[in-house]
């Protein structure tokens, strides 16, 4: 199967300018591009397809292009926003651009990919030299039945979210000219700022460039992924930890499992086959889900945070939690919610239920203490005349409360 039939099976070719071209290009493994900008410090999971994309495109001998937005990013762009963003001032841009282009040099072979920053080439063009040049070449109607456009016209649309896809497509014509790079991806809010470039490309030097984009990331319900119920899933393990990234691919429905296994993973179609056909005879194994976890947690975080995610998942629903040392319960603790206790000589077992949101009574406390459902810091014998005392501390500050089989609460006492 050649790399672009493999692309189609996988279900990652969403929208294309001109397929047979595309086939060819990709024969030639010449330069493409995908464009990040810089809103955070870090990337999230709704940009991992499009870096996956990137890095199968690489591994079959094509130069990627990764350009960072310093220019752009100044801007916003209104692809996928009911709302105008907040602009974010030069500082805040120049840091993320810098932290995006370090995050994003761990996915790639550095003497095969080139990075770029737009503002290398917006900020030595004059806004009348710009405007003669480029936005003559655009017609205000087409621009306007674009997507991106046409579903803010409602809500309303500043002229500086309006021209975002002229300095995209301002993009495209650079890196055709220095690069020859003739081949942009991205998602597929992307398609209008990638067909604008398309055109930019051909009204300026008659020669035809092409594009095209994956799909939108949604689950079998419909919902956007990306979000969990602590809130983005970054990419940055400082922001969210490789654990919980780890638990986030756990948790994916049955539904969508072997399909993101063909999205986000690099496993040979047949493997996949392989997973599947098991998964549909035992889904209580969750084999489909334990694959994608591990593939994407390695390919993110590496092969020791994923041995040390997956060990940390063993020991909290099936093991022992004094198993845990200092740095893997504090990754754990990064994206849990965590209460705050105020420093005290002994606390009956009660009252930590409570005070800990473990329990909504104290007679719920009881009960489940009665019933044997709780456990502190992995001691399972707890009476109700239980006292917490600093030596019950897990590191002289911590206690793990796990009431069941799987739900747990975690304090830190300041």
């Amino acid at each position: 199967m050649n790399l672009y039939d493999d692309l189609k099976e996988r279900g990652l070719i969403y929208q294309v300018s001109n397929e047979e071209a595309v086939k060819k290009y990709l024969e030639k493994k010449g330069y493409f591009y995908a464009g990040f900008d810089p809103t955070a410090v870090s990337l999230t999971i709704g940009n991992l397809l499009v870096i996956t994309l990137m890095k199968r495109l690489e591994k079959a001998g094509l130069k990627p292009i990764a350009l960072v937005g310093g220019a752009t990013g100044m801007v916003g762009d209104p692809s996928g926003k009911s709302q105008e963003r907040v602009l974010r001032n030069e500082k805040e841009v120049k840091e993320s651009t810098a932290a995006i282009k370090k995050q994003l040099a761990n996915f790639f072979e550095i003497k095969k990919i080139k990075f770029v920053n737009n503002l290398d080439w917006f900020s030595k063009i004059s806004l009348i030299t710009f405007l003669r040049d480029i936005g003559k070449r655009f017609s205000v109607n087409e621009m306007l039945a674009k997507e991106a456009v046409k579903n803010r016209l409602e809500a309303g649309i500043s002229y500086t979210e309006f021209s975002y896809m002229i300095l995209q497509a301002y993009d495209f014509l650079n890196l055709y000219r220095k690069y020859g790079c003739a081949l942009q991806i991205g998602g597929s809010d992307q398609w209008g700022n990638i067909t604008a470039g398309i055109e930019l490309v051909r009204k300026n030097s008659s020669e035809e460039v092409y594009g095209f984009t994956t799909p939108l990331i949604t689950s079998s319900d419909g919902v956007k992924i990306g979000k969990s119920e602590l809130g983005t899933i970054w990419l940055d393990s400082k922001l969210t930890s490789p654990y919980a990234f780890y638990q986030f691919w756990m948790n994916i429905d049955d539904k969508d499992a072997v399909r993101f296994l063909k999205y986000f993973t690099f496993l040979p179609l047949e493997k996949i086959k392989e997973i599947e056909k098991e998964f549909s005879k035992n889904p209580q194994n969750r084999e489909a889900q334990k694959a994608l976890a591990k593939e994407i947690t390695i390919f993110v975080h590496g092969e020791s945070a994923y041995k040390r995610a997956q060990k940390i998942s063993e020991v909290l629903f099936y093991g022992d939690v004094k198993k845990l040392n200092l740095k893997e319960l504090e990754e754990v603790l990064l994206n849990t919610e965590v209460v705050r206790l105020e420093k005290f000589d002994s606390l009956s077992v009660v009252d930590l239920l409570v005070l800990a949101k473990v329990v909504d009574s104290k007679r719920q406390a009881r009960e489940d203490i009665l019933n044997r459902a709780i456990e502190i810091n992995g001691g399972k014998m707890i009476s109700a005349s239980f006292a917490i005392n600093k030596k019950n501390l897990f590191f002289g500050k911590y206690l793990v409360i796990k009431r069941g089989k799987k739900d747990y609460k975690f304090a830190i006492v300041r």
